[in-house]
């Protein structure tokens, strides 16, 4: 028998008790007909407390938001961690390697034109509307980031300033524990939206802290993800 048909045997009797696990897991998979006590205790209090209908914005940015504070923190050390990983290091080359166009073409050029605003308006949109409706500061700072991304493809010659951008975002940062400190000084904990009035349920002036915590998320997600297109391109 070859060392070939030794590995397929292996593969297929790895995959088959696989499967024959997976399916057991699957089969007495039961469908719960009623919510747990913790999914139920969010979905009152987040509208009863923090004025917001949309609960997973009120988990993330109130009941869970050291953990996303632990998560920004994970993004800024991975934006921070390609700097010095990606630096160009001088080698010596047989040949000149080919150089890509400066001009994109026509669709590219035509395209970003109409729709680069339209990604901007809709990312804004998805962060200051993340607490009434689906959205919020992570998914509209990153759509702000693609729209950036389809300026660098439309300009290839054009580089992004990236001391402005992690200027930018870094204070960020620092506002966004300033906000936490407020909530724990005048609420009832790190990163409580409650130290500002909680508005009325449905209202765009609602919620408390969260739209302005949104916020510093959207741009902080926006500038970390641009510097790190911004590092791979170049």
């Amino acid at each position: 028998m070859t060392g070939r048909a030794v590995h397929l045997g292996a593969s297929v009797l790895v995959l088959a008790g696989l499967a024959v696990v997976f399916g057991r897991i699957a089969g007495a998979y039961v469908e719960p007909t009623a919510l747990g006590d913790l999914a139920a205790g969010y979905i009152v209090l987040s509208p009863g407390e923090l004025s917001v209908p949309n609960v997973i914005t009120g988990i993330l940015l109130a009941y869970r938001s050291f953990d996303t504070l632990g998560e920004v923190a994970v993004l800024y050390m991975v934006a921070a961690s390609l700097g010095p990983l990606l630096q160009q290091v001088e080698t010596p080359r047989a040949t000149e390697a080919p150089r890509l166009s400066d001009t994109p073409g026509e669709i590219i050029d035509s395209g970003h034109v109409a729709l680069l605003p339209m990604i901007g308006v809709f990312g804004a949109y998805v962060i200051l509307f993340g607490h009434l409706s689906a959205g919020g500061g992570f998914q509209g700072g990153a759509i702000i980031a693609t729209g950036i991304e389809f300026y660098m493809i439309a300009r290839v010659t054009s580089a992004i300033n990236v001391k402005a951008f992690s200027a930018c975002e870094s204070g960020v940062g620092v506002a966004f524990v300033v906000v936490g400190i407020f909530g724990l000084v005048w609420a009832g904990g790190f990163l409580d939206p409650r130290f500002l009035p909680a508005g009325e349920l449905g209202q765009f002036v609602s919620g408390g802290a969260i739209p302005l915590v949104s916020l510093l998320l959207g741009i902080k997600v926006a500038a970390e993800l641009s510097v790190v297109l911004e590092r791979f391109r170049s």
